[in-house]
């Protein structure tokens, strides 16, 4: 039992949990502690570069699990679109690079644009760039956003959204990054995560605290909030997820917290309620 408890073999936390930090001080963090996963946000490696990123990666022990992000297709102007789609094929590109089998897609919004148009630019957006996708053999994850962030974030504020951007595709390559921060409210959670099933290419935590004090650099550590993280894993992997378990957490008060005191926090917390 205790030898359970202890197992952290699932363990992923993403850089911008320690966003003031760069990269090879991050790697050397989570080494030190015995994080095994690494999730890598575009800012880290564009802050040294993706041939030093590359290199700091691969001679670390850590499994690279995906790159955020990707996305922001919708605009009400057609050069935008365009724009989008290439930075994503961008970010493929650097996904591969350093061993990423996933590139997460915060879909996008704009605000005065109705969010059923959104909502088929951003469709339209992965079937254009899924060509790309396939041919480097990478994984897109859909991840749907809180509705607070519907006006410029993401007009993809469901699981059932997402979950019908992936039935219509229809493609080995796309699947669902599930975040419990986003998705810890929805009514149909449960019937939802067993319709996607083995779609489930991501899984991330954090918790919802009340009151909170910022709508995006707030977040609270698992147990500080309301979330049913346990139950809300266990019904992923009921639908069949077997992959890491990636701390997120967006938070000026952990950002300016000592960087070995945080990740101390984060892996007791992970045993204690993830």
């Amino acid at each position: 039992m205790v030898e359970r408890l202890q197992d952290f073999s699932r363990l992923a936390i993403h850089t911008m949990t320690f966003k003031r930090l760069d990269l090879r001080t991050i790697v050397s963090l989570f080494q030190k502690h015995g994080v095994p996963g690494i999730t890598v946000w575009r800012e880290h490696i564009h802050d040294i570069g993706l041939g030093e990123a590359k290199q700091i990666l691969r001679d670390s022990s850590l499994k690279v699990v995906s790159l955020c992000r990707g996305g922001f297709f919708p605009s009400a102007s057609a050069i935008e679109r365009e724009k989008a789609c290439v930075e994503t094929m961008k970010a493929m590109d650097e996904a591969k690079e350093i061993g990423a089998p996933l590139l997460v897609l915060v879909c996008g919004a704009e605000p005065g644009l109705p969010l059923a148009e959104a909502r088929q630019q951003i469709l339209d957006g992965i079937q254009k760039v899924l060509p790309h996708a396939k041919s480097l053999q990478l994984c897109l994850g859909i991840e749907p956003l809180h509705p607070m962030y519907a006006d410029d974030r993401s007009a993809i504020n469901t699981l059932e959204q997402a979950n019908n951007i992936v039935t219509a595709i229809h493609s080995e390559w796309v699947g669902i990054v599930l975040d419990v921060y986003h998705l810890w409210w929805e009514p149909w959670l449960q019937s939802e995560i067993m319709r996607a099933e083995r779609k489930i290419m991501a899984f991330h935590v954090s918790d919802w605290k009340t009151p909170t004090t910022h709508l995006l650099n707030d977040r609270g550590m698992m147990g500080e909030g309301c979330i049913p993280i346990r139950q809300i894993r266990a019904w992923a992997e009921q639908a069949g997820f077997r992959g890491f378990i990636e701390v997120e957490i967006f938070s000026e008060r952990y950002w300016n917290s000592p960087p070995d005191e945080f990740i101390q926090r984060i892996k007791d917390a992970y045993l204690r309620y993830v």
